[in-house]
């Protein structure tokens, strides 16, 4: 007796958990999104289509002249394959890779969703290098 109520709180537990991560997140596979502006960056524009990711954003350059240092807007858009693993999880790789670092897959894995925007931590290749930040939808 003493068994099976060990198990059926054991069930009760485990059906009674509610996780704080919901799948509704397939609203994020397609659409246009943002992430804010940053350190050395401007604010990314993001269209997925089917298995493309294109981003549009400017980059903050400094540019030195003898004595005078100035900070010049140069604007980027890559594209990059994206993979859905589920909801949860995706990876990113460079089209066209410029740098040897682009030539490595960025793995997405979503932490948080609401409404209209979620947050991610991002790992470059098998590096130690991660980022985290939250991306949102526009349309």
């Amino acid at each position: 007796m003493k068994k099976l109520i060990g198990i059926l709180t054991i069930i009760i537990a485990l059906t009674s958990c509610n996780t704080e991560i919901k799948d509704n997140s397939n609203r994020f596979k397609k659409g246009i999104f943002e992430i804010p502006a940053g350190e050395g960056y401007g604010k990314t524009t993001i269209t997925r289509i089917d298995s493309l990711q294109i981003e549009e954003y400017d980059k903050v350059v400094s540019i030195s002249n003898d004595s005078v240092t100035t900070e010049k807007k140069v604007k980027h858009i890559d594209t990059l394959y994206i993979k859905w693993k589920n909801n949860f999880f995706y990876t990113l790789k460079m089209k066209s890779p410029k740098k040897k670092l682009d030539k490595d897959p960025i793995y997405v894995q979503i932490t948080k969703v609401t409404d209209n925007s979620y947050s991610f931590t991002a790992k470059i290749g098998f590096s130690k290098f991660t980022t985290d930040g939250t991306i949102y939808k526009v349309k």
